[in-house]
């Protein structure tokens, strides 16, 4: 079976690292009916922390984002959500096809989903998306709408 790989739109937001706040925002994203399809957090200069989203719904979480006050959020941002049976070498042979092509790739994360399955979320600069997209035979379709996803996890 061939790796399923489509874009996906992002958001990020930076608060403050101290414990809970994640959760916070985590859990009124999950009141409001937000799903998520992946979600990141990490360091990001003295005492903040970065949490980026990624939405399986683009519409529906700037609505909700608005209701729970993150007004810091960041314009929405692109990328690309991978899926796949997993395999020695499968995020290889994807990034070896934008090396190939002389696209930079900005970030990568990958992981096993289980049960053979693997997972990753990969972004280039917003002038190499288009031929990103290209050269990983994606379309135009964003998370817009009710996509499914064996990765998306209800938060």
């Amino acid at each position: 079976m061939a790796d399923a790989i489509r874009r996906i739109d992002y958001y990020y937001v930076t608060v403050p690292d101290k414990p809970g706040e994640g959760s916070r925002i985590l859990s009124a994203l999950h009141q409001a009916g937000i799903n998520l399809l992946g979600v990141s957090a990490f360091p990001h200069g003295a005492h903040r922390s970065q949490l980026d989203f990624i939405p399986e719904d683009s519409a529906a979480f700037a609505k909700a984002v608005q209701s729970i006050g993150l007004l810091a959020l960041s314009k929405k941002k692109s990328g690309f959500l991978i899926q796949g049976e997993d395999r020695p070498g499968a995020i290889a042979e994807i990034t070896s096809k934008l090396a190939d092509a002389k696209v930079n790739i900005t970030s990568v994360q990958a992981f096993c989903a289980g049960s053979g399955r693997y997972g990753g979320m990969l972004w280039v600069k917003p002038p190499d998306m288009r031929k990103a997209a290209r050269v990983l035979g994606v379309g135009v379709a964003t998370t817009s709408g009710s996509a499914s996803s064996e990765l998306a996890t209800r938060l």
